[in-house]
């Protein structure tokens, strides 16, 4: 998922024109964007709209953000869009891997009372926004076969910390900082695609095209997005561009030319299996995105 995009669910307006955003996928928002009293209304638009929306060819992933686990609105929430069938769904400050632990029970309960066990919707955390997860962040590793990615997200965590800003200039400030880099770690060690937050200033595109640029070269996979003129540009910049792709495939037709070796050379360079892992994870990015065919390019002669 390259493209992340928040719908505040009570919206019929928005989510009307969220199909034809671009997005690789929607995430319902029954959560910050939704005030209390409107919560019930915004379950019964999300579960109408994800019914309607699996129908569509070529639709984006849909997605749900609940309410926290803690929260008196989550079980509702559960209980609203499960029957629809979502993708997945978005949880926010969990506090450690025990709580995306027991998400994953109560989604695998709702799943069953609705027939639905065979279609197990994947789990996307948001693993930074209490201190509290920060400090166990290890903790997610392994702790839930649904879980598929995780985020991280700054203005919760700085609510609490009592942090007048998590920006310094044009860049984050060092806690936040910290917390980013925590989060990108974590997803590798889980094998999780790491999903860059929101960039909130949407009508600066060169902000988000540089903060974009950044996290795509650190190694995240994709970002959110709260805004619709957004995601062309994190599509565009999350996409493996012709030259990564070439030099990918070289790097993959290098060693499928001396299989067995564990290094292999490239225009004078030695090669090992993290070159390889790399130039792979490029391909499957490309593939993903639809940069790339299905059919791989055969190897060359000579």
């Amino acid at each position: 998922m390259r493209s992340l995009l928040f719908v505040p669910a009570d919206s019929e307006r928005k989510l009307s024109k969220a199909l034809s955003a671009g997005a690789d996928a929607l995430i319902l928002d029954l959560e910050d964007s939704v005030a209390a009293e409107h919560r019930p209304r915004a379950r019964a638009l999300a579960a109408e709209f994800i019914t309607g929306a699996r129908q569509a060819n070529d639709r984006p992933l849909l997605y749900v953000r609940v309410n926290p686990l803690d929260s008196a609105d989550v079980e509702a929430d559960i209980a609203g869009v499960i029957p629809a069938g979502p993708d997945g769904i978005v949880q926010p400050k969990p506090n450690s891997g025990q709580d995306v632990h027991r998400l994953s029970i109560a989604l695998g309960h709702a799943e069953e009372r609705a027939g639905r066990r065979d279609f197990p919707a994947r789990i996307l955390a948001i693993v930074t926004e209490t201190p509290a997860s920060v400090l166990q962040l290890s903790t997610y590793i392994g702790s839930s076969s649904r879980m598929i990615g995780m985020s991280w997200g700054a203005e919760d965590l700085s609510a609490v910390v009592g942090s007048l800003s998590s920006r310094r200039g044009r860049g984050l400030s060092s806690p936040y900082r910290l917390v980013r880099d925590l989060c990108l770690l974590t997803a590798a060690a889980a094998d999780v695609e790491p999903i860059d937050t929101v960039f909130v200033d949407f009508r600066d595109e060169a902000g988000l095209r540089r903060e974009c640029e950044e996290a795509a070269q650190d190694g995240f996979t994709g970002k959110m997005a709260i805004h619709p003129d957004q995601v062309a540009v994190i599509n565009e910049m999350f996409t493996p561009s012709d030259i990564e792709i070439q030099h990918a495939n070289t790097i993959v037709r290098a060693f499928a030319e001396n299989p067995g070796a564990g290094v292999a050379s490239l225009n004078g360079k030695m090669l090992d299996q993290p070159h390889l892992k790399l130039a792979q994870k490029v391909l499957a990015r490309a593939l993903a995105s639809g940069a790339l065919p299905a059919t791989p390019p055969p190897p060359t002669q000579g």
